[in-house]
């Protein structure tokens, strides 16, 4: 009773001050309506048959004490002495039973209707109960260490249909998840957390840093053979243009055939240089390409003033409108893609994830070292709630009960466990009537 009267302290100490909470009715039981109606048929059943047996008692007491004031034997004694202590166990344990849901015949009898009076410290003692034996890092980590989850779950991930469920799953989490976002929310997240934090940091040293490992391993030479290849096909198949660009400079007093053949002259050094640069891997003119931009790439991480015009190159780039137009609408195409990926049970996106969960699954069969990791990090992580949040967990219990209305919550109770409770009416009854016969048998056999 200390015990359940300092629980029944605790939620007034815990609730706010100034709250008020609106008593609820407790959670219909599983099988809803029907299931409850059954139970309470069975219930009133019950209670007929231990009212029955109360009667029986009863009318066995008057029988007997007739038949004794009658002059029948003494053995009318016996059965007198088991009817009238059958009645008051009867009796006794009908008081008992009725006690834990309500006031005996409506009488306000001191500790009756417990249910409904003690409501709260019952829910507070059963939180405790629970904190204290099922909260608890230790009792936690053993049971996850017994259930040996990891193995578990990776004999069920590596069905193929299970797999495949947990990516179904997956995808309905993310259309919704997309869904219920707001494309100006993202978009705008978008902007000041990656956008802006890559315009926010200099161009320049990374950009210079990557150049140097690309120039240094020779991959930009495909790009200069590139460049030199339609170099060259561009002065071969602009001769006409070549002529025009001679005979547009030459002075006007200049004879036409003497402008073409020094145009002619021209075009056939020009074309002769793009060969040798086209062909020659060594060239002078290749080689000085390399050392300009090995030296760029190295002004790109030193130079303040290089570094500065990639400064200027990069806003330019960024408030140029096409690349804001391809800004703005990032998330929409992102969006799209990351639907039709999860929408379309043969996309990329659902076969890479369903083969992962199915590999991640045969790893966890197979691989100790695996296992014991993420067994270690389920352990952790519920060591770790319930270390820190268990009074969380059981305030749920706590709060919950002291919510409930205290007469719907002894009637939820009784319709519960009443049936079994009726058990021990008869009970009372069948041992009251045994418990008197032996003391009346002993009285007869002493005195």
């Amino acid at each position: 009773m200390e015990q359940l009267t300092s629980a029944a302290q605790q939620p007034a100490e815990q609730r706010s001050i100034g709250q008020t909470r609106e008593p609820v009715k407790p959670a219909d039981p599983p099988g809803g309506p029907q299931g409850e109606e059954a139970k309470r048929i069975a219930l009133r059943k019950m209670k007929l048959v231990a009212l029955a047996f109360l009667l029986g008692a009863t009318v066995v007491f008057l029988l007997a004490r007739w038949a004794e004031t009658a002059g029948w034997p003494g053995w009318v004694g016996y059965a007198r002495a088991a009817g009238e202590a059958g009645m008051v166990g009867a009796l006794a344990d009908w008081f008992a039973v009725t006690a834990l849901f309500r006031h005996p015949l409506r009488l306000k009898i001191p500790h009756t209707a417990i249910i409904p009076n003690k409501k709260d410290a019952l829910g507070n003692s059963l939180g405790e109960f629970v904190g204290s034996n099922f909260l608890s890092e230790t009792v936690v980590r053993d049971k996850l260490r017994r259930v040996d989850i990891s193995k578990r779950l990776g004999g069920w991930l590596s069905q193929p249909e299970n797999a495949e469920r947990v990516t179904s799953e997956l995808a309905t989490v993310v259309r919704g998840a997309v869904t219920v976002l707001r494309d100006e929310d993202v978009q705008a997240v978008m902007e000041q957390a990656v956008v802006r934090r890559v315009v926010d940091k200099p161009w320049g040293p990374p950009l210079g840093k990557l150049l140097a490992g690309v120039f240094a391993d020779g991959a930009h030479h495909k790009l200069v053979d590139l460049m030199c290849d339609r170099a060259y096909e561009w002065v071969r198949d602009n001769h006409s243009a070549m002529l025009r660009v001679v005979s547009d400079r030459a002075p006007s007093w200049s004879p036409k055939f003497v402008d073409e053949m020094l145009a002619d002259k021209v075009y056939g050094e020009v074309l002769s240089f793009a060969w040798a640069v086209k062909t020659d891997v060594n060239h002078p003119m290749r080689l000085a390409l390399d050392k300009f931009l090995g030296e760029f790439a190295q002004d790109l991480q030193t130079d303040p003033d290089t570094m500065a015009r990639a400064e200027q190159v990069k806003a330019q780039v960024i408030e140029h409108a096409e690349v804001q137009k391809l800004i703005g609408s990032a998330w929409a195409t992102a969006k799209e893609m990351l639907l039709g990926a999860a929408e379309d049970p043969s996309s990329e996106l659902r076969k890479r994830v369903r083969e992962g969960l199915r590999t991640l699954g045969e790893r966890l069969k197979s691989d100790d070292s695996v296992r014991e990791k993420v067994d270690g990090w389920v352990e952790g992580a519920a060591a770790y709630v319930v270390s820190n949040y268990s009074s969380e967990i059981t305030t749920i219990i706590t709060d919950t009960v002291e919510r409930w209305d205290a007469e719907e919550t002894s009637r939820k109770i009784e319709l519960q466990v009443g049936r079994d409770l009726q058990f021990i009416r008869i009970n009372g009854t069948v041992v009251g009537a045994l418990a008197g016969l032996v003391i009346y048998g002993v009285g007869q056999v002493l005195f």
